[in-house]
């Protein structure tokens, strides 16, 4: 048993390890139209007339990181690709979105 928990907390701290590099990379990219927290802007929702759900939702945290990076890479519906985030700075901020739930 306990080497089963070291392995899960080592593999859940691999995980959020890019979260600090991450958080900057929301906040110049992401924060604008998620906010602060992913929580989402309602008027830019109401303005694009769409759902934006909370990055902590569990729809989206349920989302593979391999979907996560594609819709920054390739945007999806509304959203336009985000420009500029690809190799660490991708991997640090679906780290960080990761904290968000």
């Amino acid at each position: 048993m306990k080497t089963i928990a070291v392995v899960f907390f080592a593999v859940c701290g691999f995980a959020f390890a890019g979260a600090p590099e991450g958080k900057a990379v929301y906040q110049a990219k992401c924060q604008m139209c998620h906010g602060e927290n992913g929580e989402g802007k309602p008027a830019i929702a109401k303005m694009l007339k769409v759902e934006m759900k909370p990055l902590g939702s569990k729809d989206v945290q349920a989302l593979p990181d391999a979907k996560l990076k594609s819709i920054v890479n390739g945007g999806q519906g509304k959203m336009k690709p985000i420009p500029n985030v690809t190799g660490n700075d991708l991997d640090n901020v679906i780290a960080y979105v990761r904290t968000l739930k």
